[in-house]
């Protein structure tokens, strides 16, 4: 038999027979401000469980089921939640990890398709492989974090610090990026041929100085007044993308075609090997 204790009271929350959580019913249980760190809860299933402030660090939550789970405020440092569900199609039924702390968690091959994760500490964390298709990471820290080749179309990384991150072969389309810091991201690929798509995004007001964004895939991309200092373009398919008033300095245009590009007010003379149409007009 275990208790399940509340962090700070000592309170017995729950009492849970058998001598392992790994693979326990846990669903729908009140679990506030619960210990769990440390605690093997592979392949749990903690539907719709309430786990806000709940300590869960170094806990090991591989293939756990936490579906519509509020983890707010929860600490989940170094937590191993490898391929787990916390994702939905539908938002409501989503977990919600407002404010929690995931640095250096283990995401990888996790579900979080629209999940709330707002406000939340995700630094050094890995996602690769994982679904973040839809998740709201608005005002998120994400430096230093590992997502090779993960799902983050349609996800919401306003205001994100994505300094640092490691994006290789991720896809990004219609994300909403806007005024991100994401200088010395890097957004190539794993492989010669590969690239990161970006595609209809929107990265108004983004700080990208420094990040390395060669063979990446820009179409219809939105960097109006982004800062785009020192980064690496070289054989981007920028076609139809928005460079309103964007910064230029040092941006490396290599390869590059520039006639669907919208470039006005840009300093595109301080870029390096940019071959600029002659019939395009208002440029700096």
């Amino acid at each position: 038999m275990i208790e399940i204790k509340h962090r700070e009271t000592g309170e017995v929350l729950e009492t849970i027979e058998g001598s392992t959580l790994a693979g326990a019913d846990l669903r729908d249980m009140r679990l506030n401000g619960a210990d769990l760190s440390g605690q093997d809860l592979t392949g749990a299933n903690l539907t719709s469980s309430d786990l806000a402030g709940a300590g869960l660090a170094g806990a090991r939550l591989v293939d756990a089921i936490l579906i519509g789970a509020n983890l707010k405020d929860a600490d989940l440092r170094s937590a191993d939640l490898s391929r787990a569900r916390l994702g939905s199609e539908q938002p409501s039924r989503a977990a919600m990890l407002n404010g929690a702390d995931l640095s250096d968690a283990q995401l990888t091959g996790a579900d979080l398709r629209c999940a709330e994760v707002r406000y939340a500490n995700l630094k050094h964390a890995n996602l690769s492989h994982a679904d973040l298709r839809g998740t709201d990471f608005h005002g998120s820290d994400l430096s230093h974090m590992v997502a090779i080749k993960a799902l983050l179309i349609r996800a919401n990384l306003r205001e994100t610090d994505l300094c640092h991150a490691d994006l290789r072969d991720a896809h990004l389309n219609d994300a909403n990026l806007v005024q991100a810091r994401m200088h010395e991201a890097d957004l190539t690929s794993l492989t010669p041929d590969g690239f990161a798509v970006i595609n209809l995004a929107n990265l108004e007001g983004a700080d990208l100085r420094g990040s390395k964004l060669h063979n990446i895939s820009a179409q219809d991309t939105n960097f109006s007044r982004a800062d785009l200092t020192d980064v690496d373009l070289t054989n981007a398919i920028l076609g139809g993308a928005i460079l309103h008033r964007t910064n230029l300095t040092n941006t490396d245009f290599s390869g590059v075609e520039l006639a669907s590009v919208t470039l006005e007010f840009a300093n595109i003379s301080k870029a390096r090997n940019a071959q600029v149409p002659s019939y395009k007009q208002n440029l700096r």
